[in-house]
C-alpha cells in the first residue's frame, strides 16, 4: 500500500494570511484614529503640553487662551530661545550635574545583585533601584551613612536587613512591591525617617512595636498586605499625616485613633469595615477620609452631624459607562499588578480633588475602585480647566 500524500497550495495559504496582516492593520488603523480624535487623548496631550511649558517656566498667559490651551509648538520654540531661559536652563543641569554625583540609579531584569563597587561609595546620598531581580540588600549598607534616600520598589527583595537600622540620617524608605513578610525592630533606629513605604508585599500581617520611635514620620503606606488592624506602633507616630492601610484585612479601626491628631488623610478602602468609630470627630485636621462601601452599614450620626463640616462623596453606583475597565483587564495579570494599578487611580483622583480645592471642608469618599476609574476618567475631562 502506498503512501499518502498531501499536497498544500502554499499561494492560497499566503493569501489568506496577507488578508488577514491586511485587516488586522486597517483595524489598528482605526484604532489610532479613533484614540487621536477621541477627548480622551485630546487632554492627554494638552495636559502634556501644559506639563511641558511648566517645566520650562512658560506662563500661562503664553498658552491659554479664554480657558483653552493653545498647542502651538511655536509656543515652545520661541520662549525656549530666550536668553534668561537659555541661562537659567544651563544651571539648572549644572546643578542636576553634581546632584547626580550622589544618586545611584540601577533598573532592569538583568540585574540580581548589587553591584560590588557600590561598596566602596559610601558617600552617595541616594539610592533609586527598581523593577530588578535582587532579592537582599547587602549588610554594607550599614556604612552609608549620608543615605537620605532609598527607593528600592518593584525588585524581588524578600528581607530588609538589621543594619538598616544604622541609616540615622535616612528621611524616605520606599521597599513597596517586593517580597517582604516582615520588618526588623532595628528600623525603629532611623529616628529621622519621615516617609515609610511598604505597600504591596502582599504578606506583611504586622510592624515591630519599636517603630513607635519615629517621631518625624509623616507618610505611612503599608496598604496591599494583610494587616488584620492598624498597627500600634503607627497609632504612636506623633507627627503622622498620611495613612494608607487599605487593601488589608481590616474590620475594626481601633477607638483611640484620635491620638493621631495631625492626621490629614486615611486611605482605608478594600478592607472589610462594617462601621466607623465615633473618635473620627476628634480629628481636627482630617481632610481625606476614603472607605469602600460594599460591608459598611453604619456611619455613626456624630460623624454626619460634626461641626468640622465632613462632607460625603460616594463613588459606588456611578451611572458613568465604563471608559477604561474593561480594556484593562486584560493587561493587570496578577494580584499585586492590579492593586499598583489602582493605587496609581486612587493617587491621580486624590491630587485631582485637591487641584479643585475638594478637599475643604472635610470630605469621606465611599467608593468602589472600578467606579472610581469611570469617574476619574469624566472628572477629568469635564473640569480640568474649570
Amino acid at each position: 500500500m502506498g503512501h499518502q500524500v498531501i499536497i498544500f497550495d502554499f499561494s492560497l495559504i499566503r493569501g489568506l494570511w496577507e488578508t488577514r496582516v491586511k485587516k488586522n492593520k486597517e483595524r489598528q488603523r482605526k484604532e489610532k484614529e479613533r484614540l487621536e480624535k477621541s477627548s480622551l487623548e485630546k487632554i492627554k496631550q494638552e495636559w502634556n503640553f501644559i506639563l511641558e511649558c511648566r517645566k520650562k517656566g512658560i506662563p500661562q498667559s503664553k498658552y491659554l487662551k479664554n480657558g483653552f490651551v493653545d498647542t502651538d509648538e511655536k509656543v515652545l520654540d520661541t520662549y525656549g530661545k530666550t536668553p534668561q531661559l537659555q541661562k537659567k536652563r544651563a544651571l539648572s543641569d549644572e546643578a542636576n550635574k553634581e546632584r547626580n554625583k550622589f544618586i545611584f540609579q540601577l533598573s532592569g531584569q538583568q540585574w540580581t545583585e548589587f553591584p560590588e563597587s557600590l561598596k566602596d561609595q559610601t558617600f552617595l546620598k541616594e539610592w533609586h533601584v527598581s523593577n530588578t531581580l535582587i532579592q537582599t540588600i547587602p549588610d554594607y549598607i550599614a556604612l552609608f551613612q549620608e543615605l537620605r534616600v532609598l527607593e528600592l520598589s518593584k525588585n524581588q527583595i524578600n528581607h530588609l536587613p538589621v543594619e538598616i537600622g544604622c541609616l540615622k540620617n535616612l528621611k524616605v524608605l520606599n521597599v513597596s512591591f517586593n517580597n517582604l513578610k516582615s520588618v526588623p525592630p532595628e528600623l525603629g533606629d532611623c529616628e529621622n525617617l519621615e516617609k515609610l513605604d511598604l505597600s504591596g508585599n502582599m504578606e506583611i500581617r504586622e510592624l515591630p512595636f519599636e517603630l513607635s520611635n519615629l517621631k518625624q514620620v509623616t507618610v505611612v503606606d503599608v496598604s496591599a498586605n494583610k494587616f488584620p488592624s492598624i498597627p500600634i506602633c503607627v497609632l504612636r507616630m506623633s507627627n503622622l499625616q498620611w495613612l494608607d492601610i487599605s487593601s488589608n484585612n481590616l474590620r475594626d479601626l481601633p477607638e483611640d485613633i484620635d491620638r493621631l491628631d495631625q492626621l490629614q488623610t486615611l486611605l482605608l478602602q478594600k478592607n472589610k469595615l462594617t462601621y466607623l468609630p465615633r473618635a473620627l470627630v476628634n480629628m481636627p485636621k482630617l481632610s481625606l477620609l476614603v472607605v469602600s462601601g460594599d460591608d459598611l452599614v453604619e456611619i455613626p450620626t456624630a460623624i454626619c452631624e460634626s461641626t468640622t463640616g465632613l462632607k460625603f462623596i460616594s463613588l459606588k453606583d456611578s451611572p458613568v459607562e465604563t471608559i477604561v475597565c474593561e480594556d484593562t483587564e486584560e493587561i493587570i495579570e496578577s494580584e499585586r499588578e492590579r492593586e499598583q494599578f489602582e493605587k496609581e487611580f486612587m493617587k491621580a483622583y486624590i491630587e485631582d480633588l485637591r487641584e479643585r480645592d475638594l478637599l475643604t471642608p472635610p470630605v469621606i469618599i465611599i467608593s468602589d475602585l472600578k467606579h472610581l476609574k469611570r469617574r476619574f476618567s469624566s472628572s477629568r475631562r469635564n473640569t480640568m480647566y474649570k
